[in-house]
């Protein structure tokens, strides 16, 4: 038998960034979330949907965005594997950097920890560029003040 502490102990919070600028952007992040339960990630909270500007080419179409913050005992590249797998079933092509794209899930914190993976899959947490995006800053404050 497992003892809930033992139990307790494998489950880690994570903050994801949810992103989309093609198709139905909202019902897009709907089903990502959706998703993500389905693959042992509760959903704890979710931000309000924040419209933003496509970076660094302002004319391709404007982006909704979201942070959660889940709960889950994947690992990180578990997680990432994950969040990879629902991009592609929901249409994402990976083919140009910044291209738009239905669906876009980025790790931005997993347990509050520094983690550095630099072959593939490539991982680096906390996600490098979230203090320079406020439509990752905005909505993760609106979630989590701490």
């Amino acid at each position: 038998m497992i003892k809930l502490g033992i139990l307790e102990n494998r489950v880690k919070i994570a903050y994801l960034g949810i992103g989309s600028n093609l198709g139905n952007r909202s019902k897009n992040i709907d089903l990502t979330k959706f998703m993500l339960q389905s693959h042992n990630v509760q959903v704890l909270r979710s931000s309000s949907k924040y419209e933003s500007e496509s970076w660094p080419d302002r004319t391709m179409p404007k982006f909704i965005n979201v942070i959660i913050k889940i709960k889950t005992d994947l690992s990180p590249v578990k997680l990432l594997a994950i969040c990879n797998s629902i991009e592609l079933s929901l249409g994402r092509k990976r083919s140009k950097k910044n291209d738009p794209r239905t669906c876009d899930i980025d790790i931005i914190d997993y347990d509050k920890k520094i983690i550095v993976i630099k072959n593939k899959p490539k991982l680096i947490l906390p996600h490098v560029s979230m203090t320079k995006r406020n439509f990752v800053l905005l909505p993760l404050y609106e979630i989590d003040k701490s």
